[in-house]
């Protein structure tokens, strides 16, 4: 009887290790895996549907730049919101979703605009003909992204060169430079990835509108102490981005081959330091900018003679409706007063890349002439 029971436990061990066995090799359907959510999505007519997977949310909708690009969305019976909104206008667009009052960006879309606080994502709907920030089939440069130990800040730094078509194959000839500036919400990509500046040049330059330039743009964040930020900007500008550049690129030397322009906060940096050092900068501008203070730039202001003769260019611009509007007059104002030579540019627009695009395309074609 013992040796029958082992003998039936052991063909049913077995019989188990079988079936187990047979199991393992048999293929075992793998879940499915849900379609991945397409946002934005560009369709015929600059028509663009938004969409979201947010199945649990009560309201989401979507904020967009453009005039009419703010919507509420729907949610369909797989807890997907979605909201076709056009047609688009032509441009390089921000938006983000607004789900339940939290904002965030497209979880659908890799365009992210760079940021010190990435919040919003990018839209890009290309003009008919070209804009001239879109990419054209024209000879282009080349992007190039550095990072670098500041001694002077103690930190660790970066910073984007644009170099122009053909550079790499000119192995003797040199360029002028322009050290361009990003806004307090931005980094050292933004201009590039978000503002297109490369393009802009591109095109440019292959219309024959502007001098080939090579471009610098620094991280404008070079102090948590916003007060001390421009000071440490000009420190780091000058004692380690500048040489550099100089050892880095071939760039001509002297103020009449060097420019500095910049958006906002990074108006106010070069309006502060291009004013400071016309010794250095002898093409300067601000974009709707975050304007010097009176005594970071009474050198120039007091002596304007000295400052008219060294400038080449003082360009001024800001829109309208810019909350900066007002500064920037009263800036203004104290340089007709003392008689320091400038433009001024007032246009139409608010506080944002579609009016900074258009600035940057009108400043660049006056520089080094």
């Amino acid at each position: 009887m013992i040796r029958q029971f082992v003998s039936r436990a052991l063909v049913l061990v077995l019989g188990s290790l079988s079936m187990g066995l047979l199991a393992q090799d048999s293929p075992r359907p793998r879940p499915r895996r849900a379609a991945p959510i397409v946002s934005p999505e560009i369709m015929d007519g600059a028509m663009v549907t938004f969409r979201i997977a947010a199945p649990n949310a009560k309201e989401v909708r979507v904020n967009g730049q453009w005039s009419e690009g703010r919507s509420e969305m729907t949610r369909n019976e797989n807890g997907i919101w979605q909201v076709t909104l056009g047609p688009v206008p032509a441009g390089v667009w921000e938006y983000g979703f607004q789900v339940d009052g939290v904002s965030m960006i497209d979880p659908g879309n890799g365009s992210i605009k760079p940021m010190h606080r990435p919040r919003t994502s990018i839209l890009h709907i290309v003009g008919e003909p070209e804009l001239i920030h879109d990419f054209r089939s024209v000879p282009h440069g080349s992007v190039h992204q550095h990072s670098y130990k500041s001694d002077s800040l103690g930190q660790i730094r970066h910073l984007v060169v644009y170099t122009p078509p053909g550079y790499e194959k000119s192995r003797l000839k040199r360029y002028p430079s322009l050290y361009l500036q990003h806004g307090s919400g931005d980094n050292q990509d933004t201009w590039t990835v978000h503002g297109k500046a490369h393009w802009i040049v591109d095109n440019l330059i292959a219309e024959e509108r502007a001098e080939q330039m090579i471009i610098v743009m620094m991280d404008g964040h070079a102090s948590a102490d916003r007060q001390n930020n421009t000071n440490a900007f000009e420190k780091d500008l000058l004692e380690e981005v500048m040489p550099f550049v100089n050892e880095k690129y071939r760039v001509k030397k002297g103020a009449k081959h060097r420019g500095i322009v910049g958006l906002s906060m990074g108006g106010g940096q070069s309006l502060t330091i291009g004013l400071k050092h016309t010794d250095l900068f002898a093409w300067v501008g601000g974009f709707s900018s975050s304007v010097p203070r009176a005594e970071s730039v009474a050198l120039a202001l007091d002596n304007s003679r000295k400052t008219n003769r060294q400038l080449q260019l003082l360009w001024i611009g800001c829109g309208k409706d810019d909350f900066l509007l007002e500064r920037n007059k009263k800036f203004v104002a104290a340089l007709s007063e003392v008689g320091v030579k400038h433009v001024w540019r007032l246009t139409e627009g608010n506080h944002s890349w579609p009016v900074w695009r258009e600035y940057l395309a009108e400043f660049v074609p006056k520089l080094f002439q």
